[in-house]
C-alpha cells in the first residue's frame, strides 16, 4: 500500500481530428478539479473506447488496486468507456477501493443515488452514440462496395493496382499480369478436371518448379482459396444463376452479367456465423476489372469446392451423391444428410429447421435412399429424352453453317439472360398474389401465362444450342448410368453435377431444375 494518495487524471482520444478534443486538452480541464493537489495522469492515445484493452486505462486501474488512487478525473464520461458493461465493472472496482469518479465537463456525483443512476444513463447513451456512429461506418462501405470502388485488403493473385475513376471519383482496381494469371489459368484448368485433387496440382507445380512468383509456397489452403475467388471469373449469366441459387445477395441486375466483369465478394451487412463456403446474404457486386478464367472452367472448380465442403462435414456413412443439390421448397435452403437409426438410415433434412431454424422444413420425411432410388430413375428418362430430341435436331444445327455458330454464343447468352429476367419477373408477380384485387389477378395471370410461353420458348431453344456442345459429354454419362452400380461416389456426384442444377423439395412436390 501506498502512504500517499493521489488524483488520476485519465484521456482518451481514438482518432485526432479537428473537431475532437486533444489529449492535452482533456488533461487541462481534469487538472482544475485537482485544485493543486498531487495527481497522476493517464493517457491512450489512438485506441477506441469500446472496450477496456488501453494500456494507460490498465496501467490505472492496476494503480487502483494496489491503493494509489483516491479520485478518478476525466473531461467526459464516454473518454473512460462506452461499454455498459466495462462500465459496470469499473463502477464496481471503484466502490471496492473506495475511488470517486468525476466528469469535469458533466459534474456528476457518485456518493449520491441520483448522482449514480444519472451515470448509468449517460453511459447507456455513450454507448448508442458508439454503435450508431459503427452503423454508419458500415453502411458507408458497403455503398461504396457497391459502386465497385477498391476497399483495400490484401491484393489477390494474379492481379496490380491500377488508378481508374469511377463515377468521378478517383480510385483503384485490378490489372491482370499475364505471369501470374496464367499459373491460375493452369490450376483451374487442371481441378477443373475431376481426376486432379488439390494435392496433385500441388505436387505437378512442385514437381515441374512453377513458383509462386510472390515468394509463398504453394499448398492445398491456398489454392482451395484462389477457386473460391469470384475476382477471377468472366461473370456470365452462368455465374449469375449461380450465385442466386446460393442465396447471396446480388447487386447488379443480370443483364449486366455479360462475361466481361470479374466480381467482389462481400460478407453482407447481416450479421451472421456461417463459414465462408456459406454463399447465403453475402454480397455479390460486378467488379471494375476484366477477369481471366472462363465461367465454365469456374463453376465447374467452384461446385467442387462446394461439394467437397459437404461431404467433408458428415461421416462417411451419411454421404449421398445429391448432397449439394437438394434445396428446401420452402426456404430455400439446403437439405442435409441425418443419419437414423432405422431401416432407412439416412433422411434428408432442411438445414434451417428445428430448434434455431426459421423453416419448418420441407413439410414430408424424405428418405435419402428412396429419393436417390427416384432422382436415378428422373436421370433415366431426361437422358432418353435427350437423345430423341437430339436426333430429330442435329441436322437443322448442321445447316447454320460456319458463320452461325461463330454468332451463336453472344445468342446463347442473351436468351439466357433473359430466362433469368422472365424467372425473377414471374416470382415478383407470384409475390403480389396475397391480397390482390380481382381485376390485378387477372391482369397477373394473364401476365404470367405470358411470360410462361416465353420462357418455355427460350428453354427449348437453349436445349436445341446445346445438343451439339454436350453431345460427347452425354454419351459419356449415358455410359456411367448404364454401369451406375460400379460407379464411385465421385463419378455419381460428377454426373449429378453435370445433369442436374437444382433439386427442390416441398410438400411431397418434387421439382428438378436440369442443365440440359
Amino acid at each position: 500500500m501506498y502512504d500517499a494518495l493521489y488524483d488520476a487524471l485519465y484521456a482518451r482520444q481514438s482518432i485526432e481530428k479537428k473537431d475532437s478534443i486533444s489529449v492535452e486538452s482533456q488533461l487541462e480541464y481534469c487538472r482544475y478539479e485537482t485544485h493543486g493537489e498531487a495527481c497522476i495522469e493517464y493517457t491512450d492515445r489512438g485506441f477506441s473506447g469500446k472496450d477496456t484493452n488501453r494500456p494507460g486505462f490498465e496501467k490505472m486501474m492496476n494503480d487502483i488496486r494496489t491503493g494509489r488512487i483516491k479520485r478518478v478525473i476525466v473531461y467526459k464520461l464516454d473518454r473512460i468507456s462506452r461499454s455498459i458493461l466495462d462500465f459496470a465493472n469499473m463502477m464496481e472496482i471503484f466502490q471496492k477501493y473506495h475511488v470517486e469518479f468525476v466528469s469535469s465537463t458533466e459534474k456528476f456525483d457518485t456518493s449520491t443515488p441520483i448522482g449514480r443512476a444519472m451515470l448509468n444513463i449517460c453511459i447507456v447513451f455513450a454507448q448508442l452514440e458508439r454503435e450508431t456512429i459503427q452503423k454508419r461506418v458500415t453502411d458507408a462501405y458497403y455503398a461504396r462496395c457497391k459502386r465497385g470502388f477498391y476497399m483495400g485488403g490484401r491484393i489477390p493473385y494474379g492481379y496490380r493496382l491500377t488508378s481508374t475513376v469511377i463515377d468521378n471519383v478517383r480510385t483503384s482496381m485490378y490489372e491482370e499480369v499475364p505471369e501470374e494469371s496464367g499459373q491460375l489459368k493452369l490450376i483451374y484448368s487442371m481441378y477443373a478436371d475431376t481426376d486432379n485433387s488439390l494435392g496433385d496440382i500441388v505436387r505437378y507445380l512442385n514437381e515441374h518448379q512453377i513458383k509462386n512468383l510472390r515468394g509463398a509456397n504453394w499448398s492445398t489452403a491456398r489454392i482451395s482459396e484462389m477457386l473460391r475467388n469470384p475476382v477471377y471469373v468472366e461473370a456470365d449469366i452462368d455465374v449469375y444463376q449461380f450465385f442466386q441459387s446460393q442465396g447471396a445477395n446480388i447487386y447488379n441486375p443480370a443483364s449486366d452479367f455479360t462475361g466481361y466483369n470479374a466480381c467482389y465478394l462481400y460478407k453482407g451487412t447481416v450479421s451472421t456465423t456461417r463459414k465462408q463456403c456459406d454463399l447465403s446474404d453475402k454480397e455479390i457486386v460486378l467488379a471494375p476489372h476484366k477477369g481471366f478464367i472462363p465461367s465454365k472452367t469456374w463453376l465447374a472448380c467452384r461446385m467442387r469446392c462446394l461439394n467437397n465442403r459437404q461431404s467433408t462435414k458428415t461421416c462417411k456413412p451419411k454421404n449421398s451423391w445429391l448432397a449439394g443439390k437438394v434445396k428446401c421448397g420452402n426456404c430455400g435452403y439446403a437439405l442435409t444428410i441425418r443419419k437414423a437409426k432405422t431401416k432407412w438410415g439416412r433422411y434428408f433434412v432442411c438445414s434451417q429447421s428445428g430448434n434455431q431454424g426459421n423453416c419448418n422444413g420441407a413439410g414430408c420425411t424424405i428418405y435419402a435412399d428412396v429419393l436417390e432410388e427416384y432422382m436415378l430413375g428422373a436421370i433415366k428418362d431426361r437422358l432418353s429424352e435427350f437423345s430423341a430430341l437430339k436426333e430429330g435436331l442435329i441436322s437443322c444445327i448442321s445447316d447454320t453453317g460456319e458463320k452461325g455458330m461463330q454468332a451463336f454464343p453472344q445468342k446463347h447468352m442473351t436468351k439466357k439472360i433473359r430466362l433469368t429476367q422472365i424467372e425473377e419477373e414471374i416470382e415478383e408477380l407470384l409475390s403480389k398474389v396475397s391480397g390482390a384485387s380481382g381485376v390485378l389477378m387477372k391482369y397477373i395471370d394473364e401476365k404470367i401465362s405470358e411470360l410462361d410461353a416465353e420462357r418455355k420458348a427460350l428453354q427449348e431453344e437453349i436445349v436445341t444450342a446445346n445438343v451439339t456442345d454436350t453431345e460427347g459429354r452425354l454419351k459419356q454419362i449415358t455410359n456411367h448410368v448404364k454401369a451406375w452400380e460400379t460407379l464411385s461416389f465421385e463419378d455419381r456426384q460428377a454426373v449429378v453435377d453435370t445433369l442436374i442444377k437444382v433439386i427442390r423439395i416441398a410438400d411431397g412436390n418434387i421439382e428438378i431444375t436440369w442443365n440440359i
